[in-house]
């Protein structure tokens, strides 16, 4: 049975804990630099002896046998992640001879209120040494550019990405898409890190393969948001994957009461990752401007009424059919709450349009 605490043991409690949770985080935040810092001495020693000559052929491989033979259990020195150690000192090479420069850097990165203006000038280290080994290998085999790599890692970092997630954001090439959701963060979000969060957050499009009109029974014309909504509701699953990562579904057609008003939101999550509210309005045609008013003053009622202490103003997304990116830009100008506009498609259409049309599915399905 739980023990029912006072508020003072309560606080006392909350204290204690949060002091665990920041000097765990701190430890292990250590002893991942730590491996990085060793896994880059080692890349160095392995290329000056492997690129000069030095070694034969195979003395890696020789080498990863006798580490294992001389310290059973060892693991991660493979000849696999023994050559990745070399690519991970060769591919950072400034940082030779060793990475004092680049702890001291993390010092003072440690003490700026943003990391946003480091981003494209010069190497993200606070970003750097919090991701894991595998990340920056991945990074480094599937980028080509400095520009890239550094906005990897921050991504990364920021997003606190899995190693299979980072994979997915490379694949989708993130980097050259990165941004292109219309949106106001930058100008409503007071803390630059976390508007850059934000806006990696969301995507310009989407694709809802999940909602097939066809086998609705309805004309794409005849459908309405209701319909989607409910579809979306149907594969909750799916369109929390297809959105993206740290999104907990709180409901639809969420009741909010405002001074005997009634408000209904289409659909409200919480992310995790930008500790705020998210509203997402759907819009079955083409964006217009009193959607985004609308959608403010959603945002307005729930941050009166329904964001708790320490959570973040919500955010607001209109998810509609289509939308002219300089008309929306130009009017997301009037508005000072964080909101961005995306367009989705389903399935059956982007399906369709992958297929021949009448005729040459005829002229393919006539046997000669």
């Amino acid at each position: 049975m739980k023990e029912k605490l006072t508020p003072q043991y309560n606080d006392a409690v909350k204290q204690i804990k949060t002091a665990i949770l920041q000097s765990q985080a701190k430890a292990l935040a250590s002893v991942n630099q730590e491996q990085l810092a060793l896994y880059y001495g080692i890349g160095r020693y392995i290329s000056q002896n492997s690129r000069s000559g030095f070694w034969g052929k195979d003395a890696i491989e020789t080498i990863s046998r006798q580490l294992s033979a001389e310290m059973p259990g060892l693991r991660g020195f493979s000849p696999r992640n023994l050559r990745n150690m070399r690519m991970f000192y060769e591919q950072w090479k400034m940082f030779d001879t060793n990475l004092a420069d680049a702890s001291a850097k993390l010092e003072q990165e440690e003490n700026k209120n943003s990391l946003m203006p480091t981003i494209f000038s010069d190497i993200p280290f606070a970003a750097f040494f919090s991701i894991g080994f595998s990340h920056h290998v991945m990074i480094l085999s599937k980028t080509k550019t400095m520009e890239e790599r550094k906005f990897y890692i921050q991504l990364c970092s920021d997003l606190q990405l899995s190693y299979e997630a980072l994979g997915h954001r490379i694949a989708e090439d993130a980097y050259h898409n990165q941004g292109k959701m219309h949106n106001n963060f930058v100008n409503t979000i007071p803390d630059y890190k976390q508007a850059f969060q934000a806006i990696q957050m969301f995507k310009d499009s989407y694709l809802l393969d999940f909602i097939n009109t066809e086998q609705l029974g309805q004309r794409e014309e005849d459908i309405d948001e209701r319909v989607i909504e409910n579809e979306i509701v149907h594969n909750m699953r799916n369109f929390i994957m297809t959105f993206g990562k740290g999104f907990a579904y709180i409901g639809c057609q969420v009741h909010f009461d405002k001074l005997g008003h009634d408000h209904w939101v289409d659909l409200l999550f919480f992310n995790r990752i930008l500790q705020s509210l998210v509203v997402v309005e759907l819009k079955k045609g083409t964006f217009k401007p009193s959607y985004l008013g609308q959608l403010s003053h959603y945002l307005h009622v729930l941050d009166d009424d329904e964001r708790l202490e320490g959570e973040n103003p919500p955010v607001g997304i209109i998810l509609c059919k289509d939308a002219d990116r300089t008309f929306v830009e130009y009017v997301l100008q009037d508005y000072q709450r964080p909101m961005g506009v995306a367009t989705y498609q389903a399935g059956q259409k982007k399906l369709m349009e992958l297929l021949p049309d009448e005729e040459e599915m005829k002229k393919i399905m006539t046997i000669e």
